[in-house]
Formats: structure tokens, sequence, C-alpha cells
């Protein structure tokens, strides 16, 4: 089979809800991306086959093929396609995925992958609850189908309900989630002085870093804040935050490489995605990294850097309870939790910043996984060149 490979990765700083991006069209998030990628890998922009997206919550400035619209609102040629894919946050994940396919498969030779998302216009509730309200639809996308209430019945489904399931089924206390939340913003924040994020962003509307990590924040602080149900262990200090932000990565066939004298980054070593329990929703990053680490026949002691996503820290600490990963090699700069997560901006996000981080490590083999509604989890494994 052919090799893809990460020829170039850009992404916008993650800007917080209300933040410095929060006033900037999805469209045009998008297409300062795909502006800069275009620009720094050097190739002829109608050369590229086609632009893949992921997005949620397509509604509004999100809707109408949001890849296709960025592609356009960026001034590049109009031959070139684009699709819009939702695998929920796995969403840009599987954008590459498709990508790396499209090229491993000998059917396209340059693709852009990538992701965008403004959640400070279009807020996480909107498609599931405020524009279903205004269509009639009153309860969420799972209640009324026979099908699945006759498998999992008229059970509550949420992330929030899932993140607590986790928590307890690994029994994962709240002081052991706030501390890994304390070390994400600390991580988080020594990256940005450190300049290790200043290779990958390309600044916009003034914003030049992540705008999510906060520096004021402590133990403390956090130990004082409610939790989110009623004797849960969670609260909003180990969760994600809603944020906006977009990223893309150029894809290339070594016919590509050497036809448009690019220079490959990282070569795609795996691709895979997994489901399990859609009630849990959250830990689904667990079976799909073990099925990954069996395909591939390696360990995870192989991998030198580790992005996963912190939709919640439960999420984190039971995945790396049931691997035996290092945390030291996990999400090194930080992750969702101070940095930000613009849902389907965040898979894009993530491989960005692993294949600058091994690059800046000198390391050589990377893994990203990150949980997903439904119950799925996606794994992709680089190897940098």
């Amino acid at each position: 089979m052919a090799e893809a490979y990460i020829v170039e990765a850009v992404r916008t700083p993650v800007g917080r809800r209300g933040g410095g991006l929060s006033g900037v069209h999805p469209a045009d998030l998008g297409a300062h991306v795909l502006t800069e990628l275009m620009k720094r890998s050097g190739v002829d922009p109608a050369a590229v086959e086609d632009v893949v997206f992921g997005c949620l919550d397509t509604v509004g400035p999100q809707a109408g093929d949001i890849a296709r619209t960025c592609w356009l609102a960026a001034g590049l040629p109009e031959e070139v396609p684009g699709v819009t894919v939702d695998r929920q946050c796995g969403s840009s994940q599987q954008a590459v995925h498709f990508a790396a396919q499209a090229v491993m498969s000998g059917t396209s030779d340059l693709v852009v992958a990538g992701g965008v998302q403004n959640m400070s216009q279009i807020p996480i509730a909107f498609a599931s609850r405020g524009a279903a309200d205004s269509l009639g639809f009153t309860e969420g996308p799972y209640v009324g189908s026979r099908g699945w209430q006759d498998r999992y019945g008229k059970q509550d489904v949420s992330q929030f309900r899932g993140a607590e399931m986790i928590a307890r089924d690994w029994d994962i206390s709240r002081e052991d989630m706030e501390a890994f939340a304390f070390a994400s913003h600390q991580r988080a924040i020594r990256a940005i002085d450190e300049g290790r994020f200043d290779r990958e962003v390309a600044p916009l509307e003034g914003v030049t870093a992540d705008e999510g990590p906060r520096r004021d924040t402590s133990p403390e602080k956090m130990a004082g804040l409610k939790t989110l149900e009623e004797g849960g262990r969670l609260t909003a200090a180990v969760a994600s935050q809603i944020s906006d932000g977009a990223a893309a990565l150029l894809i290339a066939s070594e016919a590509a490489v050497k036809a448009h004298g690019l220079r490959p980054r990282a070569r795609i070593h795996h691709l895979s995605a997994r489901g399990e329990d859609p009630i849990r929703m959250l830990s689904a990053p667990i079976p799909a990294t073990a099925y990954a680490l069996k395909k591939t026949g390696m360990s995870i002691d192989d991998m030198d850097v580790v992005e996963i996503n912190e939709a919640f820290a439960s999420v984190v600490l039971a995945w790396l309870k049931e691997t035996g990963a290092d945390h030291a090699r996990v999400n090194p700069n930080g992750g969702a939790i101070a940095l930000g997560h613009p849902l389907g901006a965040t898979g894009a996000r993530l491989m960005t910043t692993l294949l600058h981080e091994l690059e800046r490590t000198g390391g050589r083999y990377g893994l990203q996984t990150m949980c997903e509604g439904g119950g799925q989890a996606n794994v992709t494994v680089i190897e940098r060149l």
C-alpha cells in the first residue's frame, strides 16, 4: 500500500468563549489556516484534490458544507471541492484519516484535512436543542427511536453522565481529577512561555497565543467549585473549555512529494477507529488504543508522545490506568482542559501539536486518540521523519 505523508500542519490560536476569535465567521477561521497552509507548503492550491474538514453543529454560519466555504472564502481555486464530516469530537481526526486513506489507496495525491468550530457563535447545545426546538423537537437525538430504546432504554445520554460514570467505574476521585486539571494548565502555560507552540500557530485578529490557560488558577480555587451534579465528582475545572479555532494539514503521496519538491515531516503509520458503550460514551479510547497497538504490534512505551483529548479529566485518567502510559509523555504541553476544545477542530489541532512536539523533542512515534459522541474513538499513529 502507498504511503501517506504529513507535509505541513498549522492552526489558529485557540480562542476562549467570547474571546478574541469569537466574532470571526467560521468560514474565515477555516480560510485563515488554509491560506497559511498553502503559503507554508508552497504547493499550487490547484493541485489539491479535496478538502476534508470536521465540524459539529453545522447550522447557521457553519452550515452549507463549511469545508467548501472555507476554501472559497480563502480565495482558493473553485475547481477544488470540499466535504464536511461529523464524527463528533473526533471529526477532524477522522478528516485526517479520510485524507490519508485517499492517498494510501492511490486515488488522490494531495488532500487537505482539518476542522473548524466557533462555539462562541454556535453553542454546543444549539443543534441538539435550540435548532431542534425551532422545528418542534424537544428531545435529544435518541429519544423516539424505537430501535434505540429497545436496545438502551430511556437512559439519559450525555457527555457529563459519561464522564461521571468513568470516574465511578475507574474509582477516580475529585482530587485526582483536579490535580490532573491543574497540571494541564501548568503544562500549557510553560509551553506558551517557552514558545513551544510558536511554529504551529498562525496568529489571527491580534490573538497570538491560546487564550484558555488560567495563570491564576490553583488547587484551592478548584476545590471551591460546585459539582456539575449533586453528589457527583466533576466540576467545571476538570472539563474541557468551550472554544473557537481551526487547524489544517496537508497530506501527500510519495508521487506528490517528488512532483512538488515537498519535504515530508511524518508518515502516517496507523489509522483506526473503534466503538464501545454509547451510554458511558467517553471510554472508547481505551479499547481503541488496545486495538491499534495490537494491529501495529507496538506497545504504549513505543510512543514518544501521546495526545489524548482532555474532554474531562476522568477520560484521560482512566486511559492512563488501563494503558500504563507514562503521564510525562501524555499531553506534555497541556490539553483541552487548559487549551480549549473547539469541537470540530480539535482533532486536527491535536495532530498539529503532536507533529511539532515530536520534532521539538526528536521523538519518533506519536499516538493520538480522543473520545467521541456515540461511544467512539479514533487512533492515529504517526512516525516523524
